[in-house]
């Protein structure tokens, strides 16, 4: 792991080097770059990884107390990661996380060669689904957000339609989940960060116009959405691969919205077979 430090504090990331093409990989909420981690083994040995731990729950080292960590602010964060590390022509790929859409409709996707959308946020689908909207009830409340992961120290809370058990269709290895969550057990930072982030929701026309911007992305785009999602509708897959001028979909079978969870392989040889398909485009 190393960090850069940008406007809203220092953010980690893991760069697995080299001089292949870049992926840079987004994760969602309460989890860290781990998340990619089986994707990044079947991928590294051909494309350069980055994998940067946004502040939204899992990142260890706070921001500051005036940052912008509203779900805008999280994505101008994501363009500055790209100035920081000067990085050109990059393949920018989300997880469940969808506020790097934001960047197309706001014009901040100079430094973005593609996209990939895999299972995750879009049109008014902020905060998402049922573990969405609990979660937001609970920032609403004093202590919310630290009695929400209080309980999910006991191990049955973890696989809850409301917490995390419709997030992946295979539990979460424990160890995996005991470090996303580490840091809001023990930081009153951290669980501030979250909070901001979880009640800087905007409001529903500025969400529809994020979808709609993606029309001006005419550069080559993967939309890779679970079957079975529970969380993401199917539709919003769907939907986004024909707003894309050049979108492309690839469903997945056996598959809740955590794909690089539950099916990692499936969804390794996808993105690699569409950066070999796009490779100069």
């Amino acid at each position: 792991m190393t960090d850069v430090l940008l406007s809203a504090g220092v953010v980690e990331y893991e760069d697995t080097g080299g001089d292949g093409p870049v992926v840079v990989l987004l994760h969602g909420v309460a989890m860290n770059g781990s998340l990619w981690r089986h994707v990044v083994g079947e991928l590294r040995d051909d494309f350069r990884c980055i994998v940067p731990t946004l502040p939204l729950g899992a990142h260890r080292r706070p921001m500051r107390p005036d940052a912008d960590l509203t779900v805008p602010g999280v994505a101008r964060l994501v363009a500055e990661f790209l100035d920081a590390l000067d990085l050109t022509d990059v393949t920018l790929v989300m997880n469940d996380w969808g506020g790097a859409q934001a960047l197309v409709a706001d014009g901040r996707d100079q430094r973005i060669g593609k996209l990939v959308i895999t299972s995750c946020e879009a049109f008014d689908n902020f905060p998402p689904g049922l573990p969405g909207r609990n979660l937001y009830a609970a920032a609403k409340m004093p202590g919310g957000i630290e009695l929400a992961f209080a309980l999910l120290k006991l191990k049955p809370m973890r696989r809850l339609p409301m917490t995390w058990g419709w997030m992946s269709k295979r539990p979460v290895p424990n160890e995996v989940l005991d470090g996303w969550f580490q840091p809001l057990w023990t930081s009153t930072e951290i669980r501030r960060d979250l909070r901001a982030y979880v009640l800087g929701v905007p409001p529903k026309d500025e969400l529809l116009r994020w979808a709609e911007g993606l029309r001006a992305f005419d550069r080559p785009a993967l939309v890779v959405w679970a079957t079975e999602d529970k969380v993401m509708p199917l539709d919003h897959g769907r939907r986004l691969a024909e707003l894309l001028p050049q979108g492309e979909l690839v469903e997945i079978a056996d598959s809740y919205t955590l794909i690089p969870e539950d099916q990692p392989q499936q969804l390794s040889a996808a993105i690699r077979a569409f950066l070999l398909k796009t490779a100069g485009a």
